[in-house]
């Protein structure tokens, strides 16, 4: 209890946040002092509740020793399954509950909202029924008779002295009256869990009698020099203005000045009274990644946020957001030169080698003596990431529970997701969200069942009064409206922001308050793409690919569907070479999807960052992939039809750099921009979308977006889409309620507007089965707070579907079975950073493989297509079950233990699920059902 108590005062003078600290004061008399000592006190009381006879029986021998002092129970046999019904939390907080009552004279309604983080430290705050339910079975307390007095009197003896040993003995009166708001509630909670599994770690508090040698503070400097965990960020005000500021955090180069909405976001952060909601309008390739980072230092520093989390939509671009988060801290006043954790959340973390670097460097946690020199970080040998010199993956700091409570996190939006789901040691979320500034990335991109989650975290965040940053290039009105008001707690946003198309556009609330507006003038770069239609052929396809390449060029061909991609591509080579095309989507394995993604970069890049873009006829074709993260350059796009919002964001790869005056670098018949849009039969009376588009998209979306384009498809050179200037109101147009297109097509967008309502209420209806509630009323116990949940919850597919109307789906680690029946890593494989071979490593059967090549095959996970989902998936696990290595379990190789193994032949093909399967570095996964099924 003592040990407990003790960590809890050192998290709160060292390591909470300072806005974490003052949203708990501020609801108390004496501020700080208060808040401090009860953060303290309840630390130290949470285990009260193991000073019953339930929990007291469960050792034989210290039982008796306690019968002989007159605390008679019976044995934990003779209790049986009633136990269950008092876990010690449960317990505690009836006890503790019980005690403010009669020595302290608090009314019952007052003592829950205290009380819960005891009941709730285990992750799960009691239910209303487990209460009541305890409370009718008071032996399993105080044994009936009289030694039920002995055991009172040692409870109260026990909190009596925990009132006075931890300072609140005398503050108790004061606190009658208080009412702590819920998120008080909730960090109050999280801070005991953590100090309880800090205090219960042997390694840095040792058990008796190995501990014993050392006195109560020496024990305590011991475990906390050998915890070592970093200081939150302490963010400062800086006078700069905005162009001064980006010059320094971001190295722009000498002459460049930075985008009218950058100078407009950080006026805007610093004019708003209170730091709260920021939602950045913005066209692609505009920095607004940038414009974010630079409001989060602004409003850490007015908010006491000790962090920030970046939260994106796939682990692609957690990754790529990575190094460009640990390159800003480099520059960041308070970080740059100190100690400060950094996280990148998503479930293949570890497979990323910036951040595997910064693992590398932390050592064990053990407690050290306080006269030691704790040992020496281990020097890099290269110098390529200077951030892993000053920033640690802290080892405390990991696992799916603890990991976000890193101060700097770049993660994928599920971890932000699931602080809005009922799971176990749900606290724990919030108290590493509560603490930073939160950024958004593509707001866009989150469908009705995400948004149910995304609104109500929002909600939480706006009564922790956490700032957010909100970024979008193609945001619908509608969706602004409903951010502002989840966030704000008010439905009456200004009229103006929730009709207002302007673009680009800033709109700003604090929590309970009034949206305001701000419209940055656009920047001076703009884009005119001619759209036009073409028919969905592979001949028609080559045939214009092969006119508009006549003098060479770069295409970017993208279709909705991986089979689309690779129908394409076959066709396409065959017309101009298999070395003329090549192919990106999800369904290759993750090193031969980072290696596709830094040869387009390398290739297709901006003109100061490459020299290899191709000369002669080059095209790409791609699934989704492409939309988003990558800054690429194209000189034509192909595009299936797809809602009007994504196809913005691809033709956001058009022309996106200037190449010489006029574009005069690119061939001179690709100069203009244009888009040629497939994917539908145009020759209907309504246009048809292809099957595939349908299925990935809706019927409903894909004809409203056609019919926004149709001024653009029909009137020729003379109404191109302008970029910027037309993002807004074909987004609006497209999301929004007024009728769109000819009247002939409105029988078929009303039959499909009711099948996508009745789709999107389904979304809605699902996604709130494990949601969280709203916040309650101040002085409202937590009482059921996660009630009928998911129990845990990790980054995992399982986790990630629970937060995505996603399909349960396999993953696989892919390697390949040699002539002689061994296997090995795929055989073309490319060497890693430190230049060390991964192709063909030897895998062996009978024995553990290297380290090195254990982490190889695992970086060549894959995610195998929505054909081995549903009733096929079992077949399909039964069949991958077969090869079983127990070797390759367990804690001797953690990075193959429960891994589902694909071993491809000695052509990389195999049969699974009556499916043939095929994977080539060049076109990755191929699936084809076998004629036989």
């Amino acid at each position: 209890m003592e040990d407990a108590a003790a960590v809890a005062g050192l998290l709160w003078d060292r390591w909470l946040p300072a806005g974490v600290r003052r949203l708990v004061a501020e609801v108390l008399p004496q501020g700080d002092a208060d808040a401090r000592a009860l953060a303290v006190w309840l630390a130290g009381v949470h285990d009260i509740g193991k000073a019953t006879p339930a929990f007291a029986c469960q050792v034989d021998q210290l039982a008796e020793t306690m019968r002989q002092h007159g605390l008679e129970m019976r044995s934990a046999k003779a209790m049986g399954p009633d136990r269950r019904v008092a876990p010690h939390g449960l317990a505690g907080q009836v006890l503790l509950g019980e005690w403010l009552e009669e020595r302290h004279g608090w009314a019952p309604a007052r003592t829950g909202q205290f009380t819960v983080a005891v009941g709730g430290h285990h992750g799960v705050p009691p239910e209303h029924a487990q209460i009541t339910a305890l409370y009718e079975h008071e032996e399993l307390l105080r044994t009936p008779g009289p030694s039920g007095r002995a055991w009172r009197q040692v409870q109260t003896e026990l909190l009596d002295a925990c009132a006075e040993r931890f300072g609140v003995a005398r503050r108790l009166a004061a606190w009658r009256t208080v009412k702590l708001p819920q998120p008080v509630q909730v960090l109050l909670t999280a801070l005991v869990i953590v100090s309880d599994w800090i205090a219960s770690n042997p390694d840095l508090f040792p058990y008796f009698p190995d501990g014993a040698s050392r006195g109560d503070q020496e024990r305590l400097a011991a475990a906390w020099q050998g915890l070592d965990l970093p200081e939150p960020w302490l963010a400062e005000e800086t006078d700069q203005g905005a162009q001064e500021l980006f010059a320094d955090r971001f190295d722009l180069p000498a002459g460049a000045r930075i985008r009218p909405v950058q100078e407009a976001a950080v006026q805007l952060a610093r004019a708003m009274e209170t730091p709260g909601l920021m939602i950045v309008e913005a066209p692609m390739g505009e920095g607004k990644t940038e414009a974010a980072l630079a409001v989060a230092e602004i409003f850490a520093a007015r908010s006491g946020a000790g962090g920030v989390f970046f939260a994106l939509p796939t682990m692609a671009t957690g990754n790529a957001m990575f190094p460009r988060l640990l390159n800003w801290l480099e520059r960041l006043p308070g970080v740059a030169g100190a100690r400060r954790s950094v996280h990148l959340a998503h479930s293949k973390a570890a497979l990323n080698e910036d951040f595997a670097g910064l693992m590398a460097r932390a050592g064990r946690v053990a407690a050290v003596g306080v006269d030691e020199v704790p040992p020496a970080p281990r020097q890099r040998h290269d110098e390529q990431h200077r951030a892993a010199a000053e920033l640690v993956a802290h080892a405390w700091l990991r696992g799916h529970k603890k990991a976000m409570l890193a101060s700097f996190v770049a993660g994928t939006i599920d971890q932000l997701l699931f602080a809005g789901l009922k799971s176990r040691h749900l606290a724990l979320r919030h108290l590493a969200v509560a603490g930073k500034v939160v950024v958004i990335d593509e707001a866009h991109a989150y469908d009705t069942y995400m948004s149910v989650y995304l609104d109500r975290v929002l909600s939480w965040l706006g009564a922790y009064r956490v700032p957010v940053v909100v970024l979008s290039a193609t945001l619908p009105a509608s969706r602004r409206r409903e951010l502002v008001a989840a966030y704000s707690g008010r439905t009456d946003a200004d009229p103006d922001t929730a009709a207002s198309d302007a673009y680009p556009l800033l709109t700003a609330v604090a929590p309970g308050g009034a949206a305001l507006c701000h419209r940055p003038q656009a920047s001076a770069r703009s884009t005119a793409v001619h759209l036009e239609r073409l028919d969905d052929g592979l001949d028609v396809l080559a045939d214009r690919l092969e006119n508009e390449l006549a003098d060479g060029g770069c295409a970017l061909v993208i279709r909705n569907t991986v089979r689309r991609v690779l129908e394409a591509a076959h066709a396409l080579r065959d017309r101009f070479g298999a070395d003329n095309v090549t192919v990106a989507h999800s369904c290759f394995v993750d090193l031969d999807r980072a290696d596709k993604d830094s040869t387009l970069l390398r290739l297709f890049g901006p003109p100061e960052k490459t020299d290899d873009r191709p000369s002669g006829r080059l095209i790409v074709v791609a699934s989704q992939v492409a939309e988003q993260s990558l800054d690429v350059d194209f000189d034509l796009l192909v595009s299936d039809l797809c809602p009007v919002d994504l196809l913005l964001q691809r033709m956001g790869r058009l022309h996106r750099h200037q190449r010489g005056p006029g574009q005069t670098e690119r061939p001179e018949r690709l100069r203009t921009a244009r888009c040629l849009l497939t994917g539908a039969d145009w020759t209907t009376p309504v246009p048809a979308p292809v099957r595939g588009s349908v299925a990935v998209y809706g019927q409903y979306t894909l004809l409203r977006s056609a019919a926004v384009l149709l001024p653009h498809l029909d009137g020729g050179l003379g109404r191109p889409v302008r970029l910027p200037a037309d993002i807004s109101p074909l987004v609006q147009s497209a999301y929004g309620e007024a009728p769109v297109g000819p009247d002939h097509w409105q029988d078929a967008l009303k039959k499909a507007r009711e099948q996508f309502e009745r789709h999107r209420d389904d979304q809605a209806e699902r996604a709130a089965v494990f949601r969280l509630g709203d916040v309650g009323k101040p002085g409202r116990p937590l009482f059921g707070w996660v009630a009928a949940g998911v129990g845990d919850t990790d980054d995992t597919p399982t986790g990630r579907a629970q937060v995505r109307d996603s399909r349960d789906s396999l993953e696989v680690v892919v390697v390949q079975r040699r002539g002689d029946g061994s296997l090995a890593t795929l055989p073309w494989l490319k060497p890693d950073g430190k230049n060390r071979q991964r192709a063909g490593l030897a895998l062996p059967q009978n024995a553990t493989p290297t380290r090195f090549a254990a982490r190889t095959a695992a970086s060549c996970a894959l995610r195998l297509p929505m054909q081995f989902s549903g009733e096929t998936m079992d077949r399909a696990i039964q069949e991958l079950e077969q090869l079983y290595m127990p070797n390759w379990q367990g804690k001797d190789s953690p990075w193959l233990s429960d891994q589902l193994i694909l071993a491809l032949d000695e052509d990389c093909q195999t049969r699974l699920a009556g499916f043939s399967l095929k994977y080539s570095a060049d076109d990755g996964l191929k699936v084809t059902q076998d004629a036989d099924d």
